[in-house]
């Protein structure tokens, strides 16, 4: 059995830490909890994000950073997009050379704007061929309990995205290969700030007409900045883009679109950060996103009026008639 490391036991990271496992792979899960750390080792539980599902037996966990990575083969990284810089810090002299480094991570970093990938190659000082980034309509409970999926897997260096899909590879989960890399990233980002669109109009009571409206123009605004930045526009269409997309929009496990159902049924910005117990990285996510858009041009009005319903700025029942635009010249689709 190869060893592979997680690090991040939140609902995601224990989720993939468990595909791994049932991949075949022995897989150490990095808890910051020691009492978390215990649970997962020995009762095969992680009741705070996973409730109710069993863990394989070649998974166990840790709060000590040196025992998780050591004789690591594969270093996948699931924490929070906002504290990952100062988490690669603590684990650039731990991560064993050579081997390939994974994000299972789907924000940008405020201030910088950086993708995930970008910041682990500042933070490692590693060749990017070593980096893979894994996305895709991945809620963590649905594959956690084997609900049949797909996952794609980006690198500039196919052989690295071949050999984490090989490993990320069981009969409830296909992995699939590409090498545009922000793409794939960016479809990950920009799905969470329309599923929190998504959220407020649900919160506030609009229906489907409205919520379709949202889903098909918000991948019009993600193909957009996505291409202005490098990405091929047919990653948008796959399962890093549309669907990522629909699953997030559609379904009450997503974090981001709880946050935004919670926004729309009244709730102020800090109300709804301290109401969740996991973080809905794209409350994160919109300003960044929006200054790299507004550097290219790009014209992304949902998530600008995201953005206002977050400032508080514009009432939420007010995001759905000003979807397109201000004006009222008809425009071509």
């Amino acid at each position: 059995m190869h060893r592979v490391a997680v690090l991040g036991a939140g609902s995601w990271g224990t989720t993939f830490a468990k595909v791994l496992a049932d991949g075949g792979a022995s897989v150490s899960l990095w808890a910051r909890r020691h009492e978390l750390a215990r649970e997962i080792s020995e009762s095969r539980r992680n009741s705070d994000y996973l409730p109710g599902i069993d863990l394989p037996q070649h998974l166990w966990a840790s709060p000590r950073l040196p025992e998780v990575l050591e004789g690591a083969e594969q270093v996948y990284l699931s924490v929070p997009s906002q504290s990952l810089r100062e988490n690669l810090k603590l684990v650039r002299e731990l991560i064993p050379r050579g081997v390939p480094v994974v994000s299972l991570m789907k924000g940008v970093e405020k201030g910088s704007g950086y993708r995930m990938s970008e910041v682990i190659q500042q933070e490692l000082q590693i060749d990017p061929a070593r980096i893979a980034v894994v996305s895709g309509p991945n809620l963590a409970l649905e594959i956690a309990k084997e609900q049949p999926t797909a996952s794609v897997v980006s690198s500039t260096d196919s052989s690295t995205a071949a050999a984490v899909a090989m490993a990320a590879n069981t009969p409830y989960l296909r992995s699939f290969v590409n090498n545009d890399v922000i793409g794939t990233e960016f479809g990950g980002v920009l799905k969470n700030l329309i599923a929190v669109a998504i959220g407020i109009v649900d919160g506030v009571g609009y229906g489907e007409n409205t919520k379709a409206s949202i889903i098909t123009r918000g991948l019009v605004e993600m193909t957009d900045f996505a291409v202005a930045y490098g990405a091929r526009p047919e990653t948008l269409s796959g399962l890093a883009g549309l669907g990522d997309l629909i699953a997030t929009c559609e379904s009450p496990l997503s974090r981001n679109n709880t946050a935004g159902r919670l926004l729309g049924q009244g709730l102020s910005f800090s109300d709804v950060v301290r109401q969740m117990n996991q973080t809905a990285e794209g409350l994160a996510s919109v300003a960044p996103i929006l200054e790299l858009a507004a550097a290219k041009g790009v014209d992304m009005p949902i998530v600008g009026q995201v953005a206002e319903v977050l400032a508080g700025t514009l009432a939420p029942r007010d995001i759905a008639p000003h979807l397109t635009t201000d004006t009222d010249e008809p425009q071509g689709e």
